[in-house]
């Protein structure tokens, strides 16, 4: 599991390391780790020794530690420039560093010089703004990170522990921002880094470990990993049977939208249920049993049977109110998903996730969606709390957030689930493991994963994947993760 912090944790976990450590050593740990990742890029277009770096030093440690990775590059025998935002305020242990080590500084107001520096540049780090940074960059930084974005270098760009002008703790940007090729991180993950708009500035991670660990407290976002989810995913034993396995009530699909029960009903027979409870229209039911023949269906909630926790709302078009009503008033776990959140209760009270887009969630919340899209985990954590439930936030970086405040990012998202219909799977499976006995936030979390999982290798082998293509990939990625079921 990876750990995400704050600004404030991540201050004073460094003050506490710092107390034990020589002066300078906690920034030479950050420097050699950013080295590290510079040399091995350079390597990999040529090599460090003649290669061209520019450096964009800000003021405070977050220059500092770029001026000196530039040092340390500059004798191994690499080409180094450095734009200083402000003279005045550099880094001066790390700016004697960089000159003692030959490199050039370039003044920020040279612009002849700086558009020559980064035109030729191999490797571009930036060292304006580190954690401390909030709102977007003003002035020369903005100027600077304009023309990164023009494509004015022809080398990777590499941001110091984040991207200047990313908000540190939300992965908002407020405004000018530069956009990396590369971050290296130091200590702990930081928000910006794995929440979009944010992440996607971020460009790949690299991760330097600096010591921090022991001094950070117990972190409320993560990211989980395959061992995470594998450790999370219900484990039949020798005894089960299908209605210790989990019974699955599924309220979907329309004459309209036919197609999303049939992927909702595909996704929790595969989620690990044992059974699946079908309620809807006898039309869409007869298409929901040619394709699942195992599952049970009849025209109401009412009419299918005990189920111990109900998917409501994919497809599922007007007209059903009464059926959404009677699934969410029987006091059992519920996945809330597209049409069912229009019907939701003024506050739950037992289990509950829902599974809004950003287009979704702007209707439930009243505000524009690309405010949403500019504050994803501002918005998800909102919905959770005014409705007393997980909200799983889709998009290119799922968000789930919890009304205690807890935080889970997926880290397998793909534009593979760009497609109609994936949403449906991804409902069906949340709502399976729900009645599997998991937790509204690790049923969203474990599906999460899965399903972007099951995208990425259903676009392996078709770049372009149907949702029913992202269905068939389900039962393979589950059983790698699973590994051998019914050991008791």
């Amino acid at each position: 599991m990876k750990t995400v912090h704050t600004v404030e944790e991540v201050r004073a976990a460094e003050e506490a390391l710092m107390a034990r450590l020589p002066d300078g050593a906690l920034m030479q740990r950050a420097v050699a780790g950013l080295v590290t990742v510079c040399a091995r890029l350079l390597r990999e277009s040529g090599g460090v020794y003649g290669a061209r770096v520019v450096v964009l030093a800000g003021a405070g440690n977050n220059g500092g530690d770029a001026l000196w990775a530039g040092a340390r590059l500059a004798r191994r025998g690499a080409h180094a420039d450095a734009v200083l935002l402000d003279p005045a305020k550099a880094h001066a242990e790390g700016l004697t560093a960089f000159r003692s080590a030959g490199g050039r500084v370039v003044s920020v107001d040279d612009g002849v010089g700086l558009r020559s520096a980064l035109a030729q540049a191999d490797l571009v780090l930036d060292g304006i703004l580190g954690i401390g940074g909030r709102g977007g960059l003003r002035g020369d930084a903005a100027r600077l990170a304009a023309l990164l974005r023009e494509g004015r270098t022809a080398g990777a760009v590499v941001a110091v522990d984040l991207p200047s002008g990313v908000d540190p703790d939300t992965g908002e940007t407020p405004g000018d921002a530069v956009a990396a090729d590369h971050t290296v991180t130091f200590g702990t993950l930081k928000a910006a880094l794995v929440v979009d708009p944010g992440a996607a500035a971020a460009g790949t991670l690299h991760f330097a470990d600096i010591g921090l660990g022991p001094f950070l407290p117990e972190a409320e976002m993560t990211v989980l990993d395959d061992a995470d989810v594998a450790a999370l995913l219900p484990d039949p034993g020798r005894e089960s049977d299908k209605y210790s396995r989990g019974v699955v009530g599924v309220l979907a699909g329309s004459a309209q939208f036919p197609g999303a029960a049939v992927l909702a009903t595909g996704g929790a027979l595969h989620g690990g249920a044992g059974m699946v409870r079908y309620a809807g229209p006898d039309a869409v039911a007869t298409e929901v049993r040619e394709r699942w023949p195992e599952a049970i269906a009849g025209p109401s909630p009412d009419a299918v049977g005990r189920v111990q926790a109900w998917t409501i709302g994919s497809g599922l078009g007007d007209g059903r109110e009464d059926d959404v009503r009677a699934a969410l008033g029987a006091g059992l776990p519920v996945l809330v998903d597209a049409d069912g959140l229009r019907w939701l209760p003024e506050r739950f009270t037992g289990p509950a996730l829902l599974t809004p887009h950003a287009g979704e969630l702007s209707r439930l919340l009243d505000v524009d969606r690309s405010a949403v899209e500019a504050r994803r985990l501002h918005h998800a954590r909102e919905a959770a709390r005014r409705w007393n439930a997980v909200v799983l936030l889709k998009g290119s970086t799922t968000v789930l957030a919890a009304p205690d405040g807890r935080v889970r990012v997926n880290p397998t998202g793909t534009s593979a689930l760009a497609a109609a219909g994936t949403g449906d799977v991804l409902a069906g499976l949340a709502g399976s493991l729900l009645a599997g006995g998991l937790s509204p936030l690790d049923a969203g979390s474990v599906a999460a994963f899965a399903h972007g999982l099951a995208g990425q290798r259903a676009a392996a082998g078709s770049g372009y994947p149907s949702a029913g293509d992202v269905l068939a990939a389900l039962p393979a990625v589950l059983r790698s993760l699973r590994g051998p079921v019914g050991g008791g």
